[in-house]
């Protein structure tokens, strides 16, 4: 069945109804075009949460003794005990000593040190919550200004650090 046979046979002519579906036709494609172009907007609300401060202690081989120090001898490595209290990771991005480094109670003797702590420039290194351990591998090493009474020591290497989410 064709449009013309359902055109009613007089009053309206086959030029009308053509141009009315043209319209329609029309007005149907700029409807959909409108549709899958509009733009919207709308309103969202979040919070921030607090950062909590993340703890760090580090230890000449203390932890994990993969190198140690000598007098004159090659770089040792330097273990960092790090706590990050908060529920998701964060990044270590720089470590620098912050004190002076001391040997611990055992070698009391052992005043002069000669240990120097030199940690990576940009460690960038992710810290999942709770507790980790991150190796810094060769930054520590020992003159031969070093005492006898060093020998067998574990040093205390003070450190401040930067974290950030």
């Amino acid at each position: 069945m064709s449009l013309v046979s359902l055109l009613p046979r007089k009053g309206i002519s086959r030029r009308v109804v053509a141009a009315g579906i043209v319209a329609t036709l029309t007005t149907t494609a700029g409807a959909a075009y409108a549709y899958f172009t509009a733009t919207g907007s709308g309103l969202g609300a979040a919070t921030v949460g607090t950062m909590q401060t993340v703890t760090v202690s580090a230890l000449a081989g203390g932890d994990a003794p993969g190198s140690l120090l000598y007098p004159g001898g090659p770089a040792a490595d330097v273990i960092l005990r790090v706590d990050n209290p908060n529920a998701f990771a964060v990044k270590l991005f720089s470590v620098t000593g912050n004190g002076t480094i001391a040997a611990d109670a055992a070698h009391a003797g052992c005043t002069t040190t000669g240990v120097a702590f030199s940690p990576p420039a940009n460690p960038n290194i992710t810290l999942p919550a709770g507790s980790s351990l991150v190796h810094l591998a060769g930054s520590a090493t020992m003159s031969t200004a070093s005492l006898s009474a060093c020998q067998g020591a574990t040093f205390t290497v003070p450190v401040t650090v930067v974290a950030h989410t």
